[in-house]
């Protein structure tokens, strides 16, 4: 039997601006994202400056920090659907606040090396695991009203934007100041913010549904055929897969060509990402007018291929300097402003096409998909670059990457004027309703998600 319980109180009128639980956990969550940014730049030129990592070991880092998704996610992701989520958050940021605040330690001591550096690197990807498949289910205990759901998505794209904007000029002022392990204080002290504001939540979580079976095999299916045998949310992944593998392609790349190659200090590298990440921020600002005034479909394609062309202006980049500057500032501004648009798309149609009942598997799959294509990608930039230069690497991503052009084309998401019907109820198992949850809420459609 389904049951759908009756929440205590509704959200005030007025959006997302009057739901305070929300508020906290978005504060939180902007923090946080600001400190990763911080940790993403220090972690390798901690490698690069400390250690003089090779670009294979960078390379290896990169891929140490996303693999976890390739591997963990899925199952994570099952177990995230069987029980309450806000305790497995709490505990993910604790643990990440306690691996990263070991690095400067270790450095002080004179024990950290090139070793420590991977399995820590690995070991908070673990903890990010957990995170981020438990709270794209959390986030509809708050939000609640689905009319909400674009703005929430909205919002977190902001912060991430907000995110890249300020963090790689912070990280490059940090590192140039107190060296790049002892930046990384900085994400320890966000991560402790993140685990205070979820702990002032104070709205019910309803507990997760039980399967009518506790079968791990089976329960991984269902995610899978679930995103697998929807045409829209099958092209997402696929074309999610490549843009992560581009981008952070691109990324590690254009890190070791303008330290080795152009001889960039952490300031200049950090300011141009900075500056950039202006792009995703308008991008996210912009989002829902577009969407509102513009098929949706369009609003997609035209987003996503200016993220996949991005890559180009770095390659074809020359001259003096300041233009070579001015041309890699242009070429991540127009991935990232692509980034800030598709983001909200693809997240709105997540919302609109996944029942609560496997939120946190359609999750972990996608995250196995985005996180793991990002982990091969950081992976191929290391070894691509050791063999034929930073340069000729950017320069086969930059093609590779134009190359997913084709695939976004025949995809069934350009076709879309607007969001699908969102599913009702549960679609495996039953819904038994607890009576310690007798106020909580059920509710029925995917949540905000950061794109990628």
């Amino acid at each position: 039997m389904t049951t759908t319980l009756t929440p205590p109180h509704k959200p005030a009128e007025g959006g997302l601006w009057r739901n305070g639980d929300f508020l906290k956990f978005w504060f939180g969550e902007s923090v946080s994202l600001l400190g990763t940014q911080v940790t993403n730049l220090a972690l390798p030129l901690t490698a690069i400056l400390a250690f003089d990592a090779s670009d294979e070991q960078v390379g290896v880092l990169r891929f140490l920090q996303l693999v976890p998704y390739l591997g963990l996610a899925l199952v994570f992701g099952v177990w995230a659907d069987r029980v309450r989520r806000r305790p497995i958050m709490l505990g993910a940021n604790l643990a990440r606040a306690v691996l990263l605040a070991l690095v400067p330690l270790l450095y002080w001591r004179g024990a950290l090396d090139m070793s420590w550096l991977l399995v820590i690197a690995c070991a908070v990807g673990i903890a990010s695991v957990l995170f981020d498949v438990s709270w794209m289910a959390y986030v509809p205990a708050l939000v609640r009203d689905p009319k909400h759901y674009v703005e929430a998505g909205a919002k977190m794209g902001m912060s991430s934007s907000t995110a890249e904007v300020a963090g790689p000029g912070l990280a490059g002022l940090l590192i140039s100041a107190v060296t790049a392990p002892v930046a990384l204080i900085v994400n320890t002290g966000s991560y402790l913010v993140s685990l205070v504001s979820l702990l002032l939540i104070r709205t019910p979580e309803p507990r997760p549904a039980p399967p009518a079976k506790r079968h791990l095999p089976s329960e991984l299916r269902d995610g899978l055929r679930w995103v697998i045998g929807d045409p829209v949310l099958r092209s997402l992944a696929l074309i999610g897969f490549c843009c992560n593998f581009s981008m952070v392609t691109v990324w590690t790349m254009f890190l070791l060509y303008g330290t080795r190659d152009l001889h960039l200090d952490s300031t200049t590298l950090g300011g141009i990402l900075a500056t950039a990440s202006v792009g995703g921020l308008i991008g996210a600002v912009i989002s829902r007018r577009v969407i509102r005034r513009f098929r949706l479909g369009m609003v997609y394609l035209v987003a996503q291929s200016a993220l996949l062309i991005g890559p180009t202006l770095i390659v074809v980049a020359a001259g003096p300097r300041p233009v070579m500057v001015g041309m890699f500032v242009l070429s991540f501004f127009t991935t990232y402003l692509g980034l800030g648009v598709a983001g909200v798309v693809i997240v709105s149609l997540r919302q609109a096409s996944t029942p609560q009942s496997l939120m946190a598997r359609m999750t972990a799959v996608f995250r196995t998909l985005l996180f793991g294509g990002g982990a091969l990608g950081g992976l191929s930039a290391g070894l691509l670059a050791g063999r034929i230069g930073a340069h000729g690497a950017l320069t086969v991503a930059a093609i590779g990457s134009g190359a997913v052009l084709i695939a976004l084309f025949l995809s069934p998401v350009i076709r879309l004027r607007d969001l699908p019907a969102t599913p009702d109820g549960p679609v495996t198992g039953e819904v038994e309703a607890d009576a310690s949850d007798a106020d909580a809420t059920q509710v029925t459609s995917n949540n905000p998600d950061q794109h990628r």
